[in-house]
């Protein structure tokens, strides 16, 4: 992506998340925004002590926002001064900011719902090579994603986390409403940027197999990871690294421990 949609990224925040898709044999449609979460809370509910909050952000709530509903336009239009209408043509703005959050979230969990991806997905189709034991990810799979990672490579990390910051309540808004109402949102992104960090980076063909309609990791370690993990493996050794460059870059900024 040559400029990234999220310290999250876009993570998502990291770069290769749109793979999520191309482990099918087909396009799936594309999904409908993400419902608004309503948090249904019994009546005068025991009182729960929030956790403390381990990576504050510094500056949160210097600049007036609108309300989370509303809170999409001026998001895109934070992001089009960043990454301009080529880089915009990457991301799905309705339900932009819920979309960033649930991927964000689920990132270092089992598996990545489709429909909460903010990513568009990849063009043409996942390339494999051999059959039956010899199925293995081809050596053409990764140039799919070379525009994504691009945009990676080139935004500037210091530039997205200030629209982080800026919009960062909203954010913590919807991960509130997604379920998380004790929880820090920032907190998460950090440790999804550290479950993508320590993704393994493999040379050599990747065996596969096919159950069903997907593909899956013949090696049941490698298809026990994190569906964050499984991305940067499907992009391919040498756009996982260009990732994880970015990623360190955007922790620094986020995390208070400045490690990665």
């Amino acid at each position: 992506m040559q400029r990234i949609v999220w310290a999250a990224v876009v993570i998502v925040l990291g770069g290769g998340v749109a793979a999520y898709y191309f482990m099918h044999d087909e396009a799936p449609p594309v999904p409908p925004p993400p419902p608004q979460h309503t948090i249904l809370r019994a009546s005068a509910p025991p009182a729960v002590a929030a956790p403390a909050i381990r990576h504050p952000l510094r500056g949160v709530g210097a600049t007036a926002l609108p309300e989370l509903e509303k809170g999409d336009e001026p998001m895109w239009q934070a992001l089009g001064e960043l990454l301009g209408r080529k880089g915009l043509a990457f991301i799905i703005g309705d339900g932009l900011i819920h979309r960033i959050v649930a991927a964000v979230d689920n990132l270092p969990r089992d598996r990545l719902p489709v429909g909460v991806m903010p990513l568009k997905r990849v063009p043409k189709a996942f390339v494999t090579t051999g059959k039956g034991d010899a199925l293995a990810i081809g050596a053409r799979n990764s140039a799919r994603y070379a525009a994504y990672v691009r945009l990676v490579g080139a935004i500037d990390a210091a530039q997205l986390v200030a629209i982080y910051v800026r919009f960062y309540p909203l954010f913590q808004r919807a991960y509130e409403e997604l379920g998380f109402p004790n929880a820090y949102f920032n907190d998460r992104l950090v440790q999804a940027i550290d479950d993508l960090l320590a993704a393994p980076e493999l040379s050599g063909p990747i065996r596969l197999v096919q159950p069903m309609v997907l593909y899956e990791f013949a090696d049941p370690k490698l298809e026990a990871r994190s569906a964050g993990q499984k991305i940067m493996i499907r992009i391919g050794r040498d756009h996982a690294v260009t990732v994880k460059t970015k990623l360190r870059e955007i922790r620094r900024l986020v995390a208070t421990d400045a490690t990665g």
